[in-house]
């Protein structure tokens, strides 16, 4: 999961709902459309708070920038009901983020998950978007070792998804002896989140990121700019397979130094020069 390396909004930045025909979403936004506007979605067990850093360094660079909680996540309310979190309900409601937005073309960035799901979207309509960032997300389903992780935790949700607390403790008793302690407020963020977050959601998500399908050759039939960025090393689809991804795209491709499956929040500074020079490339 990603964790963001600071919790504090920046001054310029502040926290609403984004009200759409598809219901109230909670968002972060930051910045006027000088340049443009793009609305950030995360990854699985994420939320808005994962982009935090990357809201005063866009703004800065002229950009209007919206993190979302999709439905379900942390702060927006979800049904309890599956099928509610299918990949192609979760599109919709970015397309309904879109329009709601009221800002014209908007530069679209999905990160893991987020990025199948961002996918979705452009692939049911790619006419709101003015470019398309798939961060630390593959091609199709998640590495064959990762895999096996989230079919247990899918498992244990079933099973006691209404002992989140439960399931918390379990995945936290898995951390490895040596890890770093995360700093109090950090993790006492992160259970919050997890608590917070609709069951069904994590489980109807979990498994589109065992099940997706490739559906690259479809998203490199769209007309749109496109941008494939990672950390140097990733354990949810491995590094070369993003390489290739982007030579199937015909996409830009971004390394972020010093940084795995969250270079929003493990380098910011760069990931965000990073996109502002791939949407500054744009046609406005």
């Amino acid at each position: 999961m990603s964790k963001p390396p600071r919790l504090t909004l920046p001054p310029a930045a502040r926290a609403h709902r984004l009200v759409t025909d598809r219901g109230a979403f909670a968002v972060h936004e930051a910045g006027e459309p000088v340049r443009g506007t793009a609305l950030l979605v995360p990854g699985f067990t994420g939320s808005k708070e994962d982009f935090v850093a990357l809201l005063e360094p866009l703004a800065a660079a002229g950009y209007r920038v919206v993190a979302v909680d999709g439905r379900g996540q942390y702060q927006t309310p979800g049904p309890r009901a599956e099928d509610a979190y299918a990949l192609e309900e979760l599109a919709r409601d970015v397309l309904a983020q879109v329009r709601a937005l009221g800002a014209g073309r908007v530069h679209l960035v999905g990160h893991s998950l987020g990025g199948l799901v961002s996918r979705a979207a452009v692939l049911r309509d790619p006419a709101p978007f003015a470019s398309l960032t798939l961060m630390s997300s593959g091609p199709a389903a998640i590495d064959e070792t990762q895999q096996g992780r989230t079919k247990l935790l899918v498992a244990a949700l079933e099973v006691l998804r209404e002992d989140m607390d439960a399931v918390w403790a379990a995945m936290r008793a898995q951390d490895p002896q040596d890890a770093v302690p995360d700093p109090p407020e950090l993790t006492s963020f992160l259970r919050e989140r997890w608590l917070a977050t609709v069951p069904e959601q994590l489980i109807a998500t979990g498994r589109a990121l065992i099940s997706e399908p490739d559906r690259v050759d479809a998203l490199a039939g769209v007309a749109l700019p496109k941008l494939v960025l990672s950390g140097v090393v990733d354990y949810a689809w491995p590094v070369p397979l993003m390489d290739d991804m982007a030579r199937r795209l015909g996409a830009d491709r971004v390394v972020v130094e010093g940084a795995e499956h969250s270079p929003n929040a493990e380098n910011p500074q760069v990931t965000a020069g990073a996109l502002a020079s791939f949407w500054n490339s744009c046609p406005r």
